[in-house]
């Protein structure tokens, strides 16, 4: 994982402003916070999924389509507490985190157990583009249509689909930062995610209902919309250094969007100190604040910063970026 260069000590210095005890102190882990959080987040799919079939029932699809880009919101961001439990942080019983990571995962089309090792490799290697998945999975935009389909989240949902099929039907999986002892597990997981989808599909075809495609998968698709830019703004155009205070970025961003997000705009926190639960990163904040390099008021500024380097740098032939959190051709 990342963390900064200096050691933990006893006491705040210059190299980690945050002392040993107080960090203790803020890693303590509850299942309350979490549990708020989970409750209505899944009562907001659950409430506007039910707008969604009345509007379209009496009004038609028309009408609803709004409201299904709120659910898009909703259901894309369900990626927050799938990242949350893949740290154990979300609740302090561990089954609950990978309880409610594979729900979310789940509902993603991201399985839990092949997010846990990919995103600790990204932890552990951030912004080395010769080791971090997250620079690996994806080729550099070579032209604004490409960027515009990047940040669409559609070549990363078809990425993350084809791998769990593949690793499903083959029963490999060769991506390199997965552990041998890890392979049966990830086979298992795909397919039986795969299973549970299909056995959905089967009865939605034998009902003739098009609720799932109304509440879950035609939201999900523009979800991510929303969704890839905000995570292109955790780290693209940061540094390269192994300093979390320099190769991250925080976004000061609204109470709706730090709900949503899980408090992950406090994405230097985050990386800084990982023990760190959500609930806390916004103490942990003003404690750090001074340190971070990369700091933005709001996203407009984030996003459009990693919207500028990325352009910049396929008109420079850079190598690597960061394509943020999700696999797409890599097996």
């Amino acid at each position: 994982m990342t963390t900064t260069a200096a050691p933990l000590s006893s006491r705040t210095t210059t190299a980690n402003p945050v002392s040993h005890g107080k960090l203790r102190q803020l890693s303590t882990l509850r299942n309350g916070p979490a549990a708020l959080r989970m409750a209505t987040h899944l009562g907001a799919v659950a409430l506007v999924g039910v707008l969604i079939l009345v509007v379209n029932a009496g009004h038609g699809l028309a009408w609803a389509f709004p409201l299904i880009l709120v659910q898009g919101f909703l259901v894309a961001f369900l990626f927050m507490p799938l990242h949350e439990a893949v740290h154990k942080t979300a609740f302090r019983m561990r089954w609950l985190n990978i309880g409610f990571g594979h729900l979310c995962g789940w509902a993603i089309g991201f399985p839990y157990e092949y997010y846990s090792v990919f995103h600790w490799e990204h932890h552990r290697h951030t912004q080395d583009p010769t080791k971090d998945p997250e620079l690996l999975v994806m080729p550099l935009p070579r032209s604004n249509g490409q960027l515009v389909l990047a940040f669409s989240g559609a070549l990363q949902v078809y990425g993350r689909l084809r791998l769990m099929l593949k690793h499903a039907m083959t029963g490999k999986v060769a991506a390199p930062w997965v552990p041998a002892d890890k392979h049966a597990l990830i086979v298992r997981e795909a397919r039986s995610y795969l299973l549970t989808y299909g056995l959905l599909l089967i009865g939605s075809v034998m009902l003739r209902t098009p609720v799932l495609l109304l509440v879950w998968i035609v939201p999900l698709f523009f979800g991510q919309f929303f969704l890839r830019p905000y995570l292109y703004a955790e780290h693209t155009g940061c540094g390269r250094s192994r300093d979390a205070f320099a190769n991250t970025r925080t976004t000061y961003a609204s109470r709706l969007v730090k709900w949503l997000a899980w408090n992950m705009p406090y994405h230097v926190e985050h990386h800084a100190y990982p023990s760190v639960p959500f609930h806390a990163l916004r103490e942990l904040n003003g404690l750090i604040a001074e340190r971070i390099v990369h700091g933005e008021p709001g996203y407009r500024r984030s996003i459009g910063k990693a919207w500028r380097w990325l352009q910049a740098a396929s008109q420079n032939g850079l190598s690597g970026q960061h394509s943020v959190d999700q696999p797409s051709n890599v097996g």
